[in-house]
């Protein structure tokens, strides 16, 4: 029996941080060693464009530190295809051919739009391909035929325009599509040092290859319980955000040990920090490890994503024809 596929991407517009490690990526490790999925996973290069367009020169070399955080993480070529979007191009056509069918309510009320634009509200974002991306990520989940799609909450709007395209075009043309479901992952809300939303753009992330002292003095740069003023005070772990942190990285016996000590003032904000800045360097230093290495082998890195694209192309270019011959061009 065939196994069911999955397919996700991430667009290379930086360094991947702790958010990304223990949300979507860590969600995509652990489909690929449950064995259950034949596991498809893309640098969303071309995504990229829509808010990079005017500052692509990053993308390439981008592109390759994220593949390199993919394999440090836990990513396994062996059971994984990890391919560049870029280098299918039959994803454009695809593309073309979506835009096509897609009404342009569907792109209007897609809420994600608008979260997106004020998020990044420094760059201007009112171009076609803003708009149209959610065309371009449906071409991207269908052309490979994919039973389910990883995501966040937040993301299930997309997941729900890819289902509401392949429908269509399986009614006007011929059933081709399956209509992919989502596989919702639940995925923990890390904010960032500053309190927000942890994000490359709001400059406020703690990353995977940080080390040392960044390391340190980003997580003892952490809000806290914004009620606790002073060392005496008691605290409430439940809304401070390196106790979450902890959760993560810390052994459950020492978590519960903090939880007690915080909430009577038996451990103040610096020494908790210091804790986790310890525990978070011991837990990485693994990954680093591997980092460095395919750092110092990019050959591996390159052959890993050659061999990826050749098989990504393979499969895309088996879908066109029937693509082709279902809208008769």
């Amino acid at each position: 029996m065939a196994l069911k596929r999955i397919l996700s991407g991430m667009r290379p517009t930086g360094k991947l941080h702790l958010g990304n490690l223990h949300g979507a990526l860590g969600n995509w490790i652990e489909l690929q060693n449950s064995g259950k999925y034949d596991c498809f996973y893309f640098v969303a290069d071309w995504h990229a464009f829509t808010s990079e367009y005017s500052s692509t020169e990053g993308i390439r070399e981008n592109i390759t530190s994220m593949v390199i955080d993919w394999l440090a993480a836990g990513l396994n070529p062996q059971k994984s295809t990890l391919f560049v979007q870029s280098a299918v191009k039959e994803h454009a056509e695809l593309f073309l051919l979506l835009s096509m069918i897609t009404p342009l309510a569907w792109l209007e009320r897609n809420p994600t739009y608008k979260e997106m634009k004020a998020e990044l509200s420094n760059k201007d974002l009112s171009t076609f391909g803003f708009l149209g991306y959610p065309v371009l990520q449906a071409a991207d989940i269908i052309m490979y035929k994919a039973n389910g799609v990883p995501v966040g909450v937040d993301q299930l709007p997309h997941v729900e325009l890819t289902r509401e395209i392949a429908r269509r075009f399986n009614f006007l043309y011929r059933e081709i599509f399956p209509v992919p479901e989502p596989l919702l992952a639940g995925v923990p809300k890390l904010l960032g040092i500053d309190g927000r939303k942890m994000s490359k753009s709001y400059d406020n992330s703690i990353y995977i290859s940080d080390t040392g002292k960044e390391l340190q003095q980003k997580i003892s740069g952490m809000f806290t319980d914004p009620q606790r003023m002073r060392k005496t005070d008691p605290g409430d772990p439940s809304i401070c955000n390196v106790f979450t942190f902890h959760g993560l990285y810390t052994p459950s016996q020492k978590v519960e040990e903090i939880n007690v000590n915080c909430r009577r003032a038996g451990i103040g904000c610096t020494e908790c920090k210091k804790l986790l800045a310890a525990r978070v360097a011991e837990v990485m230093a693994p990954m680093h490890e591997r980092i460095n290495y395919y750092q110092k082998h990019l050959d591996e890195v390159k052959a890993i994503i050659e061999e990826g694209n050749s098989k990504a192309t393979k499969i895309a270019r088996q879908t066109m024809e029937e693509v082709r011959a279902a809208v008769k061009i």
